[in-house]
C-alpha cells in the first residue's frame, strides 16, 4: 500500500470512530464515562490531522500523529482491561457520573464500545506504523 492509501485508510478509520461515539453520545443518549471522554479527546483531532496530510501531504505526519494514537491506545487499553475485569474498577478514575464498566452495548457477548475504540485504536497505529516503516524505506 502506498502513503496516501495508508493515510486515507487510517483517516476513515478515525472519521468512523469520532461519528460512532458522537451517534452513541447524541442519537443513542449514552452518557460517556471520564475514560470514553479521554479517548475522544485523542481521537476526534486524529481525523483532522489526518484530513489536512491528505489534503495537504506531509511527511512528518507520523511525527505528530503518531503520540496522538499512542496516548489514546493506551487509555483504551486500560479501559478495556477494566471492562473485562482485570483491573478492578476500585482503582478506576470513573469516580463520579457513569462508571467506567458500564457496558451500554454488548454485541456478541463482548463486543463493548471500549472495544470498538480499542479496534480503532489499534487499526490506526498499526497502519501509522506501516506507513511510518514503508516512508523510511521510500527515503533511503
Amino acid at each position: 500500500m502506498n502513503q496516501t492509501t495508508i493515510l486515507l485508510w487510517a483517516f476513515i478509520i478515525a472519521l468512523c470512530a469520532t461519528l460512532g461515539s458522537l451517534f452513541f453520545s447524541e442519537v443513542m443518549h449514552f452518557i460517556p464515562c471520564s475514560l470514553c471522554w479521554y479517548q475522544r479527546i485523542f481521537m476526534y483531532p486524529l481525523v483532522l490531522i489526518l484530513l489536512i496530510n491528505l489534503l495537504y501531504p506531509d511527511k512528518y505526519v507520523y511525527k505528530y500523529a503518531l503520540p496522538v494514537v499512542l496516548v489514546g491506545f493506551v487509555i483504551s487499553l486500560y479501559h478495556n482491561l477494566l471492562m473485562f475485569k482485570i483491573i478492578p474498577e476500585s482503582i478506576s478514575p470513573c469516580v463520579q457520573g457513569v462508571p467506567c464498566s458500564v457496558a451500554y452495548i454488548n454485541w456478541f457477548g463482548f463486543i463493548t464500545i471500549p472495544l470498538l475504540s480499542f479496534m480503532a485504536y489499534f487499526a490506526i497505529l498499526a497502519l501509522l506504523i506501516l506507513g511510518k516503516k514503508g516512508s523510511t524505506k521510500n527515503e533511503k
